[in-house]
């Protein structure tokens, strides 16, 4: 079965995005292998208004497959990425049981808690960023389940001063 793993940029505070969404607080480091971690990928998940924000538009690279979950959007506006409304769960656990490379589950503290408490989410992935926003878009949308961890691998990036943590989800097994 694969992973879903979600993975994001976070403040110190807990946010993953500034207030009004802002992104400008991200620091880049060249000792980070962007394209090695995208390359662990071939199905992103992402939630409507981090799609928004990361330009809402109707591509998709040759071997990856973009599912945008939303209420809103309809499907015929889009030809190159899918549309997952009322069914996200079904479509999850069909994806999560597909041959292929992991899941990237993309920002979307909404769509982390959702899939969480359905316990879809494998591991944690997060770039801990020096920075302190004070107020934004939480890790995980409240009310949020209690979700225990376990760390498997943590690095400093001494550039920039960016910590890297990586969790694996402890699932309960529910009665």
């Amino acid at each position: 079965m694969r992973k879903i793993c979600y993975g994001c940029a976070m403040s110190l505070d807990g946010y993953i995005a500034g207030p009004g969404g802002a992104a400008d607080w991200i620091v880049m480091d060249s000792d980070i292998d962007f394209q090695a971690a995208a390359d662990r990928f071939d199905t992103y998940l992402l939630g409507r208004r981090t799609f928004a924000a990361t330009g809402g538009g109707d591509s998709s690279s040759p071997g990856l497959r973009t599912f945008v979950f939303s209420r809103t959007l309809r499907q015929s506006d889009y030809k190159s990425i899918t549309i997952v409304g009322e069914n996200w769960k079904e479509v999850v656990q069909s994806l999560r049981e597909e041959a292929g490379k992991d899941i990237w589950l993309f920002g979307g503290g909404s769509l982390f808690r959702s899939l969480a408490a359905e316990g879809f989410v494998d591991t944690v992935e997060v770039g801990v960023m020096p920075v302190l926003l004070g107020g934004g878009v939480r890790l995980i949308a409240e009310p949020a389940p209690r979700i225990a961890l376990t760390l498997t691998e943590q690095r400093t990036y001494e550039k920039t001063g960016i910590v890297g943590l990586t969790y694996a989800v402890n699932h309960v097994r529910r009665t």
